[in-house]
């Protein structure tokens, strides 16, 4: 493991970092990223749909998983319309095994809605503002900032569970701040000119030096264990009908081992999530 830099800051609380610290903390985690990058598939394109793709699979993802399976769907949908015109079933197919299915089904909602908003004879594209980003399916205000970063080099601050870490470490801040207050701090951070460097390295810094163990920063949400859960059971069932093809609620009672009420309960809860539909008596993917 890289050491870490010695740390600008310690002890007593205190408001906004001043501008030499600041510029101090900018010039020990870039110089620090020159030495230690890693290099990610992601990292090696700016096309703003690539980035989307990878920020959408990042998602509760570990990158270990994600890097793999991204160049395989560039491969299969290069581009927005070749995801629009790909069907859910299929997108749905070479999403198994990253989990939270719900975020394909969102991607491919954002694609189709890109193409449809594309002017006659015009690629379709993402758009280059933050609210027009986040009026697309499945946008959300880190993801739309991700994407100016990452595709533009925008002079924008995002905040995610590797930069709050590093922020609140470096500057001794509560744990529990607003995420109001850590955005501020975050946007006073921000070296201008260079967006996409400097999230790449707070977020390796934070991969590889000041890990959740290594600060005991613990993250604002925790992932529910997923063995025997809800969500084990929706995936089991979700890739049973894609691999068998339409079924009837008892034969997915029994090909899975559920009691009746519990798989009625899991069809409901996929067909909320606009991943499942039934019809004529059978359930099938939406």
């Amino acid at each position: 493991m890289p050491a870490a830099p010695p740390s600008t800051r310690g002890g007593e609380l205190a408001p906004t970092p001043s501008q030499a610290e600041l510029k101090e903390f900018r010039r020990r985690i870039l110089g620090w990223y020159g030495e230690n990058r890693r290099d990610l598939p992601w990292r090696r394109t700016t096309d703003p749909y690539a980035v989307l793709v990878s920020e959408i699979m990042l998602q509760q993802t570990q990158v270990s998983r994600v890097a793999p399976r991204f160049s395989d769907w560039l491969s299969a949908w290069p581009d927005l319309a070749a995801l629009a015109s790909a069907s859910l079933a299929d997108v749905l197919r070479r999403w198994q095994g990253l989990g939270y299915n719900n975020r394909a089904r969102r991607l491919h909602d954002c694609a189709t809605a890109s193409v449809a908003a594309a002017r006659p004879g015009r690629a379709a594209e993402l758009p280059r503002s933050l609210d027009e980003l986040q009026a697309l399916p499945g946008i959300g205000p880190y993801t739309a900032r991700a994407v100016l970063i990452f595709a533009h080099n925008d002079d924008l601050a995002a905040v995610d569970a590797n930069v709050r870490r590093v922020l609140t470490h470096e500057f001794a801040l509560p744990p529990q701040l607003a995420p109001r207050e850590l955005q501020a701090i975050a946007d006073a951070a921000l070296p201008r000119g260079r967006s996409r460097d400097w999230h790449n390295a707070l977020m390796d810094y934070g991969a590889m030096v000041l890990t959740a163990r290594a600060t005991g920063i613990a993250p604002r949400t925790r992932q529910s264990a997923f063995r025997g859960s809800r969500r084990q059971q929706r995936a089991r069932l979700l890739r049973l009908l894609l691999e068998c093809g339409p079924q009837s609620l008892g034969q997915l009672a029994g090909a899975l081992s559920l009691e009746p009420v519990v798989t009625e309960e899991l069809v409901g809860l996929l067909e909320s999530d606009g991943l499942l539909t039934r019809r004529d008596g059978l359930v099938t993917v939406a």
